[in-house]
């Protein structure tokens, strides 16, 4: 069963930047696509970002495009979110997930919280 552990949340002013880690058991990581989610409370999980199994397709949520850079290092198991020029908005809990086919999610970490402040 692969485990996924998000790290790198925290606080930060509007404006700045965070690292998002997803770290991933098992020897089948770089076999899959990875995708990053964001959730508030009452609301629905939303989609943010996605990665090919090899790194060479990306795909972005129209409110992250331009300021997030999902990436990838399949040597380490590790997915990664850079989160540049961060809003209030941008404020939720965030969750990698693997994506089993079909953009079909099927494994999900526990998610990390960031917060940001105006």
């Amino acid at each position: 069963q692969v485990q996924l552990v998000e790290s790198g949340g925290g606080l930060v002013q509007a404006g700045g930047s965070l690292r998002l880690s997803c770290a991933a058991s098992g020897r089948t990581f770089s076999s899959y696509a990875m995708g990053w989610f964001r959730q508030t409370p009452g609301k629905e999980r939303e989609f943010v970002a996605r990665i090919s199994w090899s790194g060479r397709s990306t795909s972005y949520a129209d409110s992250v495009k331009g300021r997030f850079t999902i990436s990838r290092d399949n040597a380490k198991n590790t997915v990664y979110l850079q989160m540049n020029s961060l809003k209030p908005e941008d404020t939720a809990v965030y969750y990698c997930a693997r994506d089993q086919g079909g953009s079909t999610y099927d494994c999900w970490g526990q998610g990390t919280q960031v917060t940001v402040s105006a």
